[in-house]
């Protein structure tokens, strides 16, 4: 019995699929069987179509196609091409499939096309090592060359498809793969890439230099960051800033995205810009973290691997949600069960919040009065607990002054210095960034003076730290000496990260 080689999406990893066949004497039919979804299902017309339509005659036997192995649901509809080679190839004795693997959807002429599932399910099987060689449409061929260490060939119709099996000289089908053209970074033997083009820039936000010197720190060391302030002072201008002046990506990380928007039914795209997710308050509690019925499904929180996610009128969102953000805000982890499956997301994501002072927001205001009574902001103020606000590394409060821009900053010129601490965190040999170091990394890279020491501790006590925030100070103090170059964390440095913390 010939097999031909396929995979499928189980969440976000793949599983190889056997596409096997068989042709026996009874009434003509063709069936599909082992746990097949709709799309699945209906690929037996587009083959029946595709084969009649290319001058191939459909066998009249009893067809039937196993994807095995059959306990596992199988889903999309890339497995019109492997299909319709078991039944265009059924009485060729001497036809061998070897290690390739088939992808594609077929339309009724016979023309193959991509999918969104494709990216993702090729990139899960090369990360593990158990796919070398695809056969797939040029459309998915584009995104597939950007992986490392497989190679593609290309067929756009059934008929090429077959051609391509019978051909000696396989290597005329191979694709050309293009480099990322971005800037490069060689650091310790990997390649990082980031992109010199900003699509909205700081020097668009007035004033607010504490914020920005804070967007700065966030952007170097991966922290997380919350602005409180009047509306219109300029919180969402920086947050939406933030991301085009991130750290550079690796192309594990460039990847990575592209596979999170191909979930995400998203145009995928290569370039060294981190994800930005703005869900918003209204969102349901699914939707941020994933959910379903029975399959579950991704959330705003696993979308945001290794980018942004920007809460906006933070105190808005209901009290369950922002609570079980701080399980993914503190293991950089987040597991999703449902009856058929259990689901572990990575969530290394920079968390980006914004508030108002109050719940009229005038409270800060230099221009307009307050309208809320004490009880009133305290209570709008109440709905972030302590443990929530304990994992957020940088607190700024913002004023409505325009009057005070002297000091403009442009989004080249925080880039640069984001790359300059990025290079001294990896030329330390940190796999993480400091916003994301473990309380072994943190004893490791995170090295006070004498000074600072005592100064620490005094804070400890004045301010009642905890365990967690003092290590929120010292990462947020080792990314503001990497922005100055200093090999350990000196007083300064110090003292200007407990100047960020809430209080």
């Amino acid at each position: 019995m010939k097999i031909i080689k396929s995979a499928t999406l189980d969440s976000i990893e793949a599983t190889i699929i056997d596409v096997e066949a068989t042709f026996t004497k009874g009434m003509p039919s063709f069936t599909i069987v082992g746990m097949v979804s709709t799309s699945i299902n209906e690929s037996k017309d587009r083959v029946k179509s595709a084969l009649l339509l290319n001058d191939f005659k459909f066998p009249p036997l009893k067809i039937t196609i196993n994807l095995s192995p059959s306990e596992l649901n199988k889903k999309g509809s890339h497995f019109d091409l492997p299909i319709a080679l078991q039944v265009a190839l059924f009485d060729e004795k001497k036809i061998s499939f070897d290690d390739f693997f088939f992808f594609g959807e077929l339309a009724l002429d016979g023309t193959i096309k991509d999918t969104s599932h494709i990216f993702a399910i090729v990139l899960s099987l090369a990360k593990k090592g158990e796919l070398k060689k695809v056969v797939t449409s040029l459309e998915s061929a584009k995104k597939l060359g950007n992986i490392p260490n497989i190679d593609v060939y290309v067929v756009n119709t059934l008929n090429n498809a077959i051609e391509f099996i019978k051909s000696k000289e396989k290597d005329n089908y191979l694709y050309e793969k293009e480099e990322i053209k971005y800037e490069v970074l060689n650091l310790k033997d990997e390649q990082y890439f980031y992109n010199k083009k900003y699509d909205e820039d700081f020097k668009d936000v007035i004033g607010q230099d504490m914020a920005k010197y804070a967007a700065l720190i966030c952007a170097a060391g991966n922290h997380n960051f919350l602005m409180e302030g009047s509306p219109g002072c300029g919180k969402s201008m920086i947050a939406k800033r933030l991301q085009y002046i991130l750290t550079p990506m690796n192309l594990e990380e460039i990847l990575e995205k592209a596979k999170l928007q191909a979930l995400d039914f998203k145009d995928v795209d290569f370039s060294p810009i981190r994800a930005f997710r703005n869900p918003h308050h209204s969102s349901t509690k699914s939707s941020i973290f994933g959910g379903g019925s029975s399959n579950a499904k991704m959330g705003e929180v696993a979308l945001s691997n290794n980018g942004v996610l920007f809460f906006d009128e933070l105190p808005h969102f209901p009290s369950n949600i922002l609570e079980a953000l701080r399980e993914p805000l503190e293991d950089n982890k987040i597991l999703i069960s449902r009856v058929n499956s259990k689901i572990l997301y990575e969530t290394k994501f920079i968390f980006v919040s914004a508030m108002n002072p109050c719940p009229c927001g005038n409270k800060l205001s230099s221009v307009k009065e307050c309208r809320c009574s004490d009880f009133e902001v305290q209570r709008y103020k109440n709905r972030l607990s302590e443990p929530f606000l304990d994992r957020i590394d940088l607190y700024v409060v913002m004023n409505d002054s325009f009057s005070d821009n002297k000091n403009i900053v442009s989004s080249k010129e925080l880039h640069e210095s984001v790359i300059k601490a990025f290079i001294r965190q990896k030329n330390r040999g940190q796999k993480e960034l400091n916003g994301k170091l473990s309380d072994k990394e943190i004893k490791k890279y995170c090295i006070l003076d004498n000074e600072s020491s005592e100064i620490l501790e005094k804070a400890r006590v004045n301010y009642s730290l905890s365990f967690r925030s003092i290590n929120k100070v010292l990462k947020v103090a080792r990314t503001i000496a990497d922005i100055n170059e200093n090999e350990f964390i000196t007083k300064s440095d110090l003292l200007k990260s407990l100047n960020f913390r809430k209080r």
